[in-house]
């Protein structure tokens, strides 16, 4: 039998051994999960996994750094998309009751204000099902052009495009291209029948073979199940390549579409969801998106520290509320948070 003063430093070996291997796993960027791996993540007692997602979220950011984007939507309405929770689509009726356009020189414009309201990155978004390969694409790849000469981030989220379109939006400089998944590819159908589960990954395979960051997650309250999000998390997990973001939206139930009478989901099931994110991709920013302005102030808080590090700012997220600016300046103000650019 080992003397008791010769325990000790067996004891503080295996302390050390077990820290050192926490440590690895947690600084670790793996491709590898499993469903029983993230499930188990997703499960755990909602304090601790907190705790864990805040641990990893600061060895891999400057947890203090918010970064803030707006979204311009230049073409709005008339989506041939029949994705149940939207209010673009034809297929329902809404308040988007005509679409909207805009000029290159009205983006250009608009993210001009952008910028002058301290935000340097705006996303461009149009109800396409896919990019034309017509002269709206010249101009497309113009109003681009236009909006970085601000010397301004560009993001895009377009629907789905062929290679020589990726190649080309690599070419002009794009720092993201937002293309979600939206949910578990078994629940998919039942949301979306127009476009595929397939198609949304070949635009993500087309998007990362051009080496364009991707921008991809999902929503949820859409009526799924929480192993459907466990699934949708192990699809982005399990890519070649993590999303650059990951944006975690809540529904927002619209007038004139299937999901019309959806309830909200609760603020803890979506800082679960952040939480599992951060810890399964840990050097991926994840963007709290749709859904923030119903969102308390203290529930927004415990997302900042489960992972957050983007929002979208202005008052309006395509053709939902979202929260104003000066609210938004007072809660970072609160929290000892900036709205910069400079995560890392």
């Amino acid at each position: 039998m080992l003397p008791e003063i010769g325990l000790k430093p067996l004891i503080e070996h295996e302390l050390l051994l077990k820290m050192n291997d926490i440590k690895t796993k947690m600084t670790t960027i793996k491709i590898n999960w499993t469903k029983n791996e993230i499930s188990d993540v997703y499960n755990t007692p909602l304090l601790e996994l907190i705790y864990n997602a805040a641990t990893i979220h600061r060895q891999h950011h400057k947890a203090k750094n918010i970064k803030p984007s707006t979204l311009i939507s230049f073409k709005t309405g008339a989506c041939q998309e029949d994705c149940s929770y939207c209010s673009q689509s034809t297929h329902y009726k809404t308040f988007v009751d005509k679409p909207e356009r805009m000029s290159i020189d009205e983006v250009v414009a608009s993210a001009t204000q952008v910028k002058n309201n301290g935000v340097n990155r705006v996303c461009l978004s149009a109800s396409w099902r896919k990019i034309p390969e017509n002269s709206e694409f010249d101009d497309l790849i113009t109003m681009i052009q236009k909006v970085k000469s601000l010397e301004m981030e560009v993001c895009c989220t377009l629907g789905m495009l062929t290679q020589q379109q990726a190649e080309r939006l690599a070419q002009v400089g794009i720092s993201s291209y937002n293309h979600n998944i939206d949910t578990s590819e078994n629940y998919y159908e039942k949301i979306i029948t127009t476009r595929t589960y397939k198609d949304r990954l070949r635009t993500i395979e087309i998007l990362i073979n051009a080496g364009i960051p991707v921008c991809s997650g999902g929503i949820i309250g859409l009526g799924e199940s929480v192993e459907d999000r466990i699934s949708m998390i192990h699809t982005l997990a399990t890519l070649k390549k993590h999303p650059s973001t990951v944006p975690i939206n809540s529904l927002i139930p619209i007038e004139g579409t299937p999901l019309e009478k959806n309830k909200s989901v609760s603020v803890w099931e979506i800082i679960r969801m952040i939480a599992t994110v951060r810890i399964t991709m840990p050097a991926t920013m994840i963007e709290l998106a749709a859904g923030r302005k119903n969102i308390s102030d203290e529930g927004q808080s415990l997302c900042f520290m489960a992972g957050v590090n983007s929002i979208f700012v202005g008052t309006k997220l395509l053709t939902t509320p979202n929260p104003e600016v000066n609210d938004d300046t007072e809660l970072m103000k609160i929290l000892g948070l900036n709205l910069t650019e400079k995560l890392n």
